[in-house]
């Protein structure tokens, strides 16, 4: 447990700061496995459709830290492989 003033300070900003975090991890999550399942259903036009949200979360992401910028270009690439090629 926290004992000096500076400690418990700093356990309610990682809190906060962890409540924030958790907003962006869950869309991109959420997004991504969504985009993921319509490649698998073979819907490509959704998954096409859903492409920009995902490329916004992830890059955002990048932005505010959640993520790093290669992460977020990473991910942002291999999902756009997968889409394309089962397009194909």
């Amino acid at each position: 447990m926290a004992i000096t003033a500076s400690a418990k300070k700093a356990i309610r900003q990682n809190k906060t700061r962890r409540a924030r975090n958790l907003i962006y991890i869950n869309k991109m999550k959420a997004l991504l496995k969504d985009a993921k399942a319509f490649v698998m259903q073979k819907k490509i036009k959704e998954a096409k459709e859903l492409l920009p949200k995902v490329y916004g979360i992830l890059d955002k992401s990048a932005k505010v830290g959640i993520i790093k910028k290669n992460n977020a270009s990473r991910r942002k690439s291999r999902i756009a492989k997968m889409v394309d090629k089962a397009s194909k």
